[in-house]
């Protein structure tokens, strides 16, 4: 949904911690098997990042999460506060407070992003100042700069979801009301663009599917999420994008950069790019590999540049794989929230197995 998700005004949309291991440190020598880096009985994870030897991971508090919003695991493997207990302080300004975390991710130039879906619980609209992009600097652990998101870009029905970058813009999915945002980064002004294109919104033919059953929301009916998994290409030409159900599409980041372009002539820019299964999140490495996460098969795949699809590991572990990191070690980092598992969709009754890992493997 990471990724992710970001379910929470997303599953409106209907089709018809406390750690107790310490993160593991890289290691070359390391075997290519699945390994604990962390878990947790408190916080429930759906986001992570790994940059300079630390880890920081984040959840939305309306899967039941008790931890802080986003975190960075201490050498004991406890999660803390990130930046600092006041930006996680429940119930605060939600200007200068995360409320519903979705998202965090790095963006090559030393500082992590945290995509604040501000919504006041599941189903519940955006509050006030509460949709927002936090960019935090991960060399001063300081808030460098807040980019709002008003009721033009996030209103009813909104759930910004996740971010990717070129340039000085960021591209940002709203998985409950569809469509892409544009965030320029120097005047911090964003748009939203292909608000309800088919490329965006979820298909009805095409369910959730976790364990051999149908993810469904509150309703009783499948679970859709519209916009939600994004990465641009590494060198910057397409943003490639979908649905959490598949399929993606692809369009040049030099189209969405144009404001003057009308909605029906964006739209005309759209392609179809790859068939992907339902997937909780994506990481895309530096010459073009695509690894997701594939919900239905327990698994890790990957996506090649010239399109070959292959399996990189198959394991009941991996129940909802949520929005994945590659850090510079050559490890993916592997977040398993059990997002069907939260009581939302278990009729108020949560089944999730704990505690809740993250793992990483080898991939390089």
């Amino acid at each position: 949904m990471k990724t992710a998700l970001f379910l929470m005004a997303a599953l409106l949309v209907s089709c018809s911690s406390t750690s107790s291991s310490t993160p593991a440190a890289s290691s070359a020598s390391e075997p290519t098997t699945l390994s604990v880096a962390a878990e947790s009985r408190t916080m429930i994870w759906n986001g992570v990042a790994v940059e300079g030897g630390r880890v920081f991971v984040s959840g939305p508090l309306w899967t039941g999460s008790k931890g802080p919003s986003v975190a960075v695991l201490d050498k004991a493997g406890q999660p803390q506060p990130y930046p600092d207990a006041a930006w996680n302080e429940a119930g605060r300004n939600p200007a200068q407070s995360f409320v519903n975390v979705n998202a965090i991710h790095r963006d090559g130039q030393g500082h992590l992003w945290v995509i604040d879906a501000g919504v006041s619980g599941f189903g519940g609209p955006p509050v006030p100042s509460g949709p927002k992009a936090v960019e935090i600097d991960l060399g001063t652990n300081e808030v460098v700069r807040v980019y709002p998101f008003d009721a033009r870009v996030a209103g009813p029905g909104s759930y910004v979801d996740d971010i990717r970058f070129h340039g000085r813009r960021g591209y940002l999915t709203d998985a409950g009301r569809p469509g892409i945002i544009v965030l320029d980064l120097d005047s911090g002004a964003a748009r939203r663009v292909l608000d309800g294109h088919p490329s965006v919104t979820a298909p009805s033919n095409r369910p959730v599917v976790v364990d051999g059953q149908i993810v469904r929301a509150p309703d009783g009916s499948p679970l859709c999420v519209n916009a939600d998994p994004l990465e641009v290409s590494p060198d910057g030409k397409y943003l490639y994008y979908a649905p959490l159900h598949g399929p993606w599409s692809r369009i040049e980041t030099r189209w969405l950069d144009d404001a003057s372009l009308n909605p029906a002539d964006l739209a005309a820019k759209v392609e179809p790019w790859a068939d992907l299964p339902p997937t909780g999140g994506t990481a895309m490495m530096a010459n073009g590999d695509l690894y997701f996460g594939d919900l239905a098969a327990n698994a890790i795949k990957r996506r090649a540049a010239d399109g070959t699809i292959t399996t990189v590991i198959q394991d009941a572990r991996l129940h909802w794989v949520d929005a994945p990191d590659i850090d510079a070690d050559g490890f993916i980092w592997l977040p398993t929230p059990q997002m069907d598992r939260v009581a939302l969709f278990q009729g108020g009754t949560a089944k999730i197995e704990l505690p809740v890992r993250l793992y990483r493997l080898r991939i390089k």
